[in-house]
């Protein structure tokens, strides 16, 4: 009987210990081909979220320039306005109220600044012609691709000068023109400096 028994304990000690072993077994099994993955799967992803999110370096912002202040200048009455005339005006092709181009001989500076160029675009108008003889003024001058009107005094033709002399001779020709051909009443190039009749208000950069 107690032979029995003890065959009986041994048997039942290797049983218990093979289904033991047999546990482990699949335990690690069950590990190996479950929880491996899944643990790479989510170390993948992981690293698949940090890359993504990545913040990505902003680019240097590019500073604007700010556009340079402008103060309106007053020229005041008087002030003395030298333009030489572009083109040639004849009785054949003029008339009272025809307007010409002109630029400003002379620099215009109120207080040690600028405010009208040398060589700023300017147009003059015909308010009288007799006979041989036109008297024009000045009607606008260009700033910064803006017109700003000019109320001058009027001036004679005789009044004109060679704007490429020092001298005060008369530009004016004498000779008598052909008979289908118009008289030269002002010659381009020629040169007349005029007086402002009223204060104008100019822009002025810086």
């Amino acid at each position: 009987m107690l032979k029995f028994q003890a065959h009986r304990n041994l048997w039942l000690g290797l049983a218990a210990a093979a289904v033991l072993t047999g546990g482990f077994l699949f335990l690690g099994h069950y590990r190996a081909t479950h929880q491996a993955p899944a643990q790479a799967k989510n170390a993948n992803a992981g690293k698949a979220v940090t890359a993504k999110a990545k913040p990505v370096a902003a680019k240097p912002a590019v500073a604007k320039k700010a556009p340079e202040p402008t103060t309106m200048v007053t020229v005041p009455k008087g002030t003395a306005i030298s333009a030489t005339v572009g083109q040639t005006l004849a009785t054949d092709k003029n008339k009272v109220g025809d307007t010409f181009a002109a630029s400003v001989f002379a620099p215009i500076q109120v207080d040690g600044k600028t405010v009208i160029p040398k060589g700023a675009k300017i147009t003059g108008k015909i308010v009288k012609i007799k006979k041989n003889d036109v008297k024009v003024t000045l009607a606008s001058v260009m700033i910064n691709g803006k017109p700003y009107d000019l109320e001058t005094n009027s001036l004679d033709s005789s009044k004109a000068q060679a704007s490429d002399t020092a001298t005060t001779k008369n530009v004016k020709s004498t000779d008598k023109a052909p008979a289908n051909k118009g008289v030269t009443l002002l010659a381009a190039k020629s040169m007349l400096t005029f007086k402002l009749s009223k204060p104008v208000d100019i822009p002025v950069k810086g």
